[in-house]
């Protein structure tokens, strides 16, 4: 992508990381995460405005801590280190980094000591004329700054020669310091997190006032941008989009067919693992609304066959993807110049399937970055890849995609098959296919689904004794999943109210043979994560 104001970030491994990337985003600025130790000359070939080194759980001191090449510090920008990166500005520059006698997580009250550029506006003001409230704190020279969350067992001892400390907590004598000649500015604490009462403001200081750039990332020039490199990159090549009837892949067959219309073909394929109607609904979605060319293909006995005996998750999402490609290899075929093929990837299936965008360890193979074959005869184009889950939603509303489609729940490429927990068969998926729909009718029928960012059912390999009609059954335990979440990084569960729930219950252990107990899964990510495999 080809924007001039941007925001690099450099990813030691903290699990907020992405959270940056987000925050800079929603201001409007293109920002992009690159590992630590990326290359100077290519840190250089994305010329950003201002570079943001990350936290992590790391320590300076330690044997082999991450280390970015120390040549970004003399490139001429402004650097903002957070956490780690904190530490890691002053261990470079000359300071002195060691263990804090009391190690400091989650809330701390952060006193501003000079409120110039980074933290400039975030000081709590106070009315002289409020009554029935509680004596304030003495103020320090600026003033309280709010709340702010904490995350380290490291502090800085003494700052690098040329900067100053410009905020403090009750435990950290620097929490955060800037050297203004060099625009270098470092924070104890996380300003990407929602507990963070004034972080937003504090990156938009960033970002805006010393990095200055303009808020000029927003979906309208990314479609204009993402449609000219398609068509440079395709030629009059032709190309298949795989479509699941999930939010990521018939957006990705919308951009596309925009892009480059008739050269587009789809390709939906039953694989035996889908929701109910899955096929209908993709049917009316894309090919009625949107005039694009479908194929449907029948393949649920051979993907079946395939997963005969598979009860490890990362083998069932392998095999999924390696057949998905040989599919759309053989229908390729048949398309005279097709050479592409699109794929639905988000930058979040790529973080969290890869560690080569910084040290943190690898969570899931992703179906669409985990399963692909060496030796793909088509070459892939994945022209969201670069975009967080709420900004494909935009991006679909921008393209004039209803909300039906757009607020769909998740779903993933495998899926089916990683909601049922052990091995899958067609009986299997058929008990979950039914119960899955009963989750989304019931959730639906109580006005809750927008609110809810996804929510399923899952066939655990257990079996429970259970009466129905007098008689003893034992029979599958079925969970249901449902979950809140802005972007899918991080969720908390639904608290969904206790008559729907039994609604819900009620309805499967009736209506689905092979059920006789429903249970509710109250995990949030972390640390666990929404999808149960």
């Amino acid at each position: 992508m080809d924007f001039k104001e941007k925001i690099l970030i450099l990813d030691f491994g903290s699990q907020y990381t992405q959270l940056i990337a987000r925050r800079i985003r929603e201001n409007k600025v293109y920002s992009e995460i690159l590992p630590y130790n990326a290359p100077i000359k290519k840190i250089k070939e994305f010329d950003p405005k201002g570079i943001i080194l990350s936290g992590g759980p790391s320590r300076v001191s330690q044997k082999n801590a991450p280390f970015p090449d120390k040549r970004i510090f003399d490139l001429g920008l402004p650097i903002l280190g957070i956490c780690y990166g904190m530490q890691l500005l002053a261990h470079c520059l000359g300071g002195r980094v060691g263990r804090s006698v009391k190690r400091e997580y989650g809330r701390a009250e952060l006193n501003v000591d000079d409120d110039k550029d980074l933290l400039k506006g975030i000081v709590r003001k106070r009315s002289a004329k409020a009554k029935n409230t509680p004596p304030a704190p003495p103020l320090t020279k600026g003033g309280m700054g709010g709340v702010v969350w904490m995350s380290h067992g490291d502090k800085i001892q003494k700052h690098p020669k040329g900067f100053k400390s410009i905020a403090h907590t009750d435990n950290s004598h620097v929490a955060a310091m800037a050297d203004r000649k060099r625009k270098f500015y470092a924070l104890q604490f996380h300003p990407e997190v929602v507990h963070t009462e004034n972080g937003t403001k504090i990156l938009k200081n960033f970002i805006f006032n010393i990095c200055k750039c303009k808020p000029t990332w927003t979906m309208k020039s990314f479609i204009e941008t993402e449609k000219m490199a398609i068509k440079e990159k395709v030629g009059k090549d032709k190309v298949v989009c795989a479509i699941s009837g999930g939010v990521d892949s018939s957006v990705t067959a919308v951009l596309m067919h925009k892009a480059i219309g008739k050269q587009l073909t789809c390709i939906f394929v039953d694989n035996g693992v889908l929701r109910k109607d899955e096929a209908a609904q993709v049917n009316k979605m894309l090919k009625k609304n949107f005039k694009m060319n479908i194929i449907f293909v029948d393949a649920a006995e051979r993907f079946l066959n395939k997963l005969k005996g598979v009860a490890d998750p990362e083998k069932k999402r392998k095999i999924i993807g390696n057949e998905f490609i040989h599919i759309f290899n053989e229908e390729a075929a048949k398309i005279k110049d097709a050479k592409y093929l699109a794929q639905g990837t988000l930058y979040p299936d790529v973080i969290e399937s890869t560690s080569f965008k910084g040290p943190s360890a690898i969570i899931k193979s992703h179906h669409n970055v985990g399963g692909l074959l060496k030796k793909m005869k088509l070459k892939l184009i994945e022209p969201m890849r670069e975009l967080f889950k709420d900004e494909v939603r935009v991006l679909g509303r921008e393209m004039g995609m209803s909300d039906e489609v757009i607020n769909r729940h998740p779903f993933p490429g495998p899926g089916l098959a990683i909601r049922i927990i052990d091995k899958v068969t067609k009986q299997r998926a058929d008990i979950l296919r039914k119960a899955d729909a009963i989750v989304i009718e019931e959730i639906r029928k109580a006005g809750l689904y927008d609110e809810i960012w996804q929510a399923f059912a899952v066939l655990l390999p257990i079996k429970t004794v259970g009466v129905m009609g007098d008689e003893r059954t034992y029979e599958n335990v079925l969970a249901v999943r449902a979950v809140t979440s802005v972007d899918g990084m991080t969720a908390d569960w639904a608290k969904i109210p206790y008559d729907v729930l039994g609604n819900i219950s009620n309805r499967i252990i009736n209506e689905v043979k092979g059920v006789n107990r429903v249970v509710y899964d109250i995990s949030s990510k972390p640390p666990g994560t929404i999808e149960w495999e």
